[in-house]
């Protein structure tokens, strides 16, 4: 069997193929652009995670190498480790440890111990959570109750104020999920990540989606209230409808105030089903806390008019392929696909199923709630029309 030839990438194609990931280019393309396959892209990457390596730099005080030719030059001439030092104005120590650990003055070579200098230097510096056990074990534990490494950082800033030793950024908790030469995190906490990729993925990248159907007599979202569109008043919720395999599907509402979520089993899609379905659990809720309902353009809802007789909820449409406007539920949407990802079916999930993943994301702590959780917001919402 023919061995496949191995592919080397000089720190130019590399430096390169960092630029083009980090600008949201698939492997595949950079691949495309190198003539070789999207493999030996990921053999780049993959090791640190999809996180660029920083440059390395020589440190300010270290020698030079016309420093270290200087060295070399004025050996040959036998002068004394003193007047060499003198001569480049660095004390005598540093000279002397410099020709010592590097064969001593008949052997000392400039280009050679520079070279060994820059390849001593290559120490890794142990992260925090290497340094701190404490620390580890309180992040592996809020990684397995599924949450983020956001919600982690934040919420030990919150619980341990004035402890930095307590402490560690979101960005230090990915990079020791996807940095595995690291050591710190074990590598089946990333099956608790809300995304199941093994590296990091570039911000610039997106995914597109096809826009949806077409509903009568909407009222957009442009008309909605002030009171609505500024948070300050609970009440006011986004919806939308999330499929499954098998023609299944789940209600995912989100109250704007508290990003409190609520999940609603349905039998299917039409629209007969969803609103029914949406009247139902609005018996649940006090009027106070039911107001009004954001919605995108999916022919789910094209009964809408049926659901404000009956619940009194004012309905609004977002604009067409426009999902940003119901922030708070897509975001959702996306921490659901934890619990509840792609291609399962959904139906094999009861009320009471979907009801303990609800609690779980309603006991979350939220860094926009400056890391409440939506459970302790929406509780003092109803507290407070009582």
């Amino acid at each position: 069997m023919k061995q496949r030839r191995r592919i080397y990438y000089s720190a130019v194609q590399r430096s390169e193929i960092w630029d083009r990931w980090q600008a949201g280019e698939s492997m595949r393309s950079i691949g495309r652009g190198f003539d070789r396959a999207s493999s030996s892209v990921f053999s780049v990457i993959s090791p640190t995670g999809g996180i660029r390596p920083p440059v390395r730099r020589r440190a300010k005080q270290a020698l030079t190498l016309s420093e270290r030719e200087e060295i070399s030059r004025w050996l040959s001439l036998r002068r004394s480790l003193r007047s060499i030092a003198r001569h480049l104005g660095r004390s005598t120590s540093t000279v002397s440890r410099e020709v010592s650990r590097n064969g001593g003055a008949d052997r000392y070579r400039a280009a050679g111990s520079d070279q060994a200098a820059w390849d001593r230097a290559r120490r890794p510096k142990l992260c925090k959570l290497a340094c701190h056990p404490f620390l580890r074990r309180t992040v592996s534990i809020g990684l397995r109750r599924q949450w983020s490494p956001e919600q982690i950082a934040g919420w030990l800033k919150r619980t341990y104020p004035g402890e930095p030793q307590h402490q560690v950024s979101h960005e230090t908790i990915y990079r020791s999920l996807f940095i595995q030469a690291r050591g710190v995190l074990k590598k089946e906490l990333l099956e608790h990540l809300r995304a199941k990729r093994t590296i990091r993925r570039s911000r610039h990248a997106s995914l597109k989606r096809n826009g949806l159907g077409q509903i009568k007599d909407t009222v957009s979202i442009r008309d909605r209230p002030a009171s609505v569109e500024d948070r300050a008043v609970p009440g006011h919720w986004e919806g939308d409808l999330i499929g499954g395999s098998r023609n299944s599907y789940v209600v995912t509402l989100v109250e704007r105030h508290s990003r409190y979520v609520m999940l609603v089993k349905v039998a299917n899609k039409d629209t007969e089903s969803v609103v029914s379905a949406l009247i139902k659990q609005s018996q649940r809720l006090p009027s106070e806390l039911y107001r009004s309902l954001t919605w995108d353009r999916g022919k789910e809802l094209a009964d809408h008019q049926r659901l404000t007789l009956a619940t009194k909820v004012d309905v609004y449409f977002c604009d067409p392929r426009c999902p940003w406007q119901r922030g708070s539920n897509e975001n959702t949407n996306r921490l659901l696909r934890q619990y509840l990802p792609r291609g399962i079916d959904l139906s094999l999930y009861s009320q009471a199923k979907l009801s303990a993943i609800a609690r779980q994301l309603n006991e979350r702590p939220r860094k926009t709630l400056l890391f409440q959780t939506p459970a302790e917001k929406f509780a003092k919402c109803v507290a407070a029309i009582r």
